[in-house]
């Protein structure tokens, strides 16, 4: 059974930090790409980041560039979000989905077949 499940999810502070991490089980890590993805109230998912456990590429949308780092430990195959500078806008659930040899060109969460049941992060002004 494939299993992704994110953790480290909060409250924080504008300007502070979180560590979210996504423990993936069930498949061939090397295999997959690794996507993290947010939804916040009344919003569309949408796509933050990704990193290919096969090559260590990795894509960032540009609303997180600069502040969020992607990462991945394939020895625990765990995929780690470290996110600086917090605004209140990236108040929303976080999600992590893999994706079966993805591109890291881009993140579209329609192209991942594999989804943890997210955690919530809260970022107060």
């Amino acid at each position: 059974e494939v299993q992704l499940v994110e953790s480290g999810g909060g409250l924080v502070q504008a300007g502070g930090s979180l560590r979210l991490s996504c423990l993936v089980s069930g498949l061939s890590f090397d295999d997959y790409t690794i996507g993290w993805f947010r939804q916040a109230p009344g919003k569309e998912r949408e796509g933050v980041s990704c990193l290919s456990s096969s090559d260590g590429s990795t894509y960032y949308a540009d609303f997180v560039k600069d502040r969020f780092t992607i990462s991945s430990d394939n020895a625990k195959n765990t995929v780690y979000l470290q996110m600086n500078s917090l605004k209140p806008e990236d108040t929303a659930v976080y999600y992590c989905a893999a994706d079966y040899f993805g591109s890291t060109w881009y993140v579209d969460h329609n192209d991942y077949d594999y989804w943890g049941q997210g955690t919530q992060v809260t970022v107060s002004s």
